[in-house]
């Protein structure tokens, strides 16, 4: 096996590559760059000994293969850095926002008050002072709080 490997050592360092990039996209997610380095410069390798820029020989592929991961690093650690650290955070939708209530005590402004809502003690608050018996609707919600305003 490692003979075949040796003697097509073009092939099997672009494979490799590729799997490598396989297992730091698919599995990992670009959660580390380590095995994208590793790959490219697997494949980079298998190219330049394919076109007979290197010899076929495993020590020169395994310091290719070093070298040249070291400069795909140096080269594409702040981009990709650059797209890891760009995430979108969005607030998922709750079915609760819009939900309609009426208060069972005031809600002075800046204060909360508790309340049971679906088997769960909620905190509500407000911006604006809310009077007993109003009407109110849900305008956000975070973890056992709710943000209320009055229905006009």
């Amino acid at each position: 096996m490692l003979e075949y490997v040796v003697s097509h050592l073009a092939e099997s360092l672009v494979v490799a590559g590729l799997v490598l990039l396989a297992i730091e996209i698919i599995v990992l997610g670009f959660a580390t760059f380590i095995l994208f380095y590793i790959g490219c410069a697997s494949i980079i390798t298998g190219g330049l000994i394919g076109l007979d820029i290197l010899p076929a020989d495993v020590l020169v592929a395994s310091t290719a293969v070093a070298i040249l991961t070291c400069v795909v690093a140096l080269f594409s650690w702040k981009p990709l850095k650059r797209m890891q650290n760009h995430v979108v955070s969005s607030t998922p939708p709750n079915d609760m926002i819009g939900h309609r209530f009426m208060l069972p005590q005031d809600l002075a402004k800046g204060e909360s008050i508790t309340m049971r809502y679906s088997g769960i003690e909620w905190v509500v608050r407000s911006d604006k002072p809310i009077l007993l018996g109003l009407e109110v609707e849900i305008t956000k919600v975070s973890v056992g709080q709710l943000e209320v305003k009055v229905v006009e």
